[in-house]
């Protein structure tokens, strides 16, 4: 669980990492907040399960959070790790294998502060439950996908271009 600690030295506001999975804690504390403040909104989807999936990537904890209002992309400090304690309205940019995502600074209860990048809010209303399920997994499994990228030639898989090109002939 996150903790905080004041420095003593800077003064600066620090807080420990994560040594275990948050997202058990993460889902926990989402659904505290549907129940007590987003059951009554109008894009409230009822029928859709709060689901996390956290894995470790570069000793940060890198989520995916589906709620029945949003999919966002959380980071988390991972075990060992002393983030300092950012403004609300701070934003930063991470590179991620996919490409970069701006992140908004947020904070939960009893978890403490987080970064957070909105995919989708509200949901799609014809979204299902076993769709968001699936939704979750196949978005955190594209965060850490390099990305593919074509050359501007295309590409040619004939023979001579795969196994080299005649005397004479360019490359």
């Amino acid at each position: 669980m996150a903790q905080s600690h004041l420095g003593e030295v800077d003064a600066v506001q620090e807080f420990i990492g994560f040594a275990t999975n948050p997202a058990p804690l993460l889902v926990a504390q989402y659904e505290r907040i549907a129940r007590e403040e987003m059951q009554g909104l109008p894009f409230y989807h009822a029928t859709m399960p709060i689901v996390a999936e956290c894995v470790l990537f570069e000793a940060q904890w890198l989520g995916c959070v589906l709620t029945p209002w949003m999919l966002s992309v959380v980071v988390l400090p991972g075990p060992d790790q002393l983030w300092p304690v950012r403004s609300s309205s701070d934003r930063l940019a991470l590179q991620l294998p996919c490409g970069n995502l701006t992140f908004m600074v947020g904070e939960l209860p009893k978890a403490g502060q987080l970064l957070a990048c909105s995919l989708m809010s509200p949901l799609d209303p014809h979204l299902g439950a076993e769709q968001g399920r699936s939704l979750v997994s196949s978005t955190l499994k594209m965060l850490l996908s390099l990305p593919v990228q074509q050359g501007a030639g295309g590409v040619d898989l004939g023979r001579r271009r795969l196994f080299g090109a005649r005397r004479g002939q360019p490359a």
